[in-house]
């Protein structure tokens, strides 16, 4: 379990992340991005951050990659914008909850849950 202090860095990271990401990327391949995530190791020495794509010109994959290879210019905003002691190396990652919480809702409705043996 994440200490309180561990969120608060989490979502400050989220947020400048996040603006950065809308304000300062112009790469062509980067669509409607939105940051869902953070996860800080506990040294601070990287970042995971959780993206959900929505559109992307040319797909997820070029997308996630458009973002790791300007990683440099979040990881440059994290230490302006934040007091740190050390800047975490930030990583991009396609957040997958979306899909699975899909997929579980997909199982669930394919089980019968009344136990009569009849499905709606």
């Amino acid at each position: 379990m994440a200490s309180s202090r561990m969120r608060r860095v989490d979502e400050a990271i989220r947020e400048v992340a996040a603006d950065t990401i809308t304000k300062q990327i112009k790469d062509p391949r980067v669509g409607f991005v939105t940051v869902t995530d953070v996860q800080t190791t506990p040294d601070l020495s990287s970042a995971r951050i959780y993206v959900s794509i929505f559109d992307s010109p040319s797909g997820p994959d070029d997308c996630l990659e458009a973002l790791n290879a300007a990683h440099g210019l979040v990881q440059s905003a994290l230490a302006s914008q934040l007091r740190m002691k050390r800047t975490p190396t930030v990583q991009f990652v396609i957040d997958t909850t979306p899909a699975t919480a899909a997929r579980l809702e997909e199982i669930l409705e394919s089980v019968d849950l009344r136990g009569d043996g009849e499905t709606e």
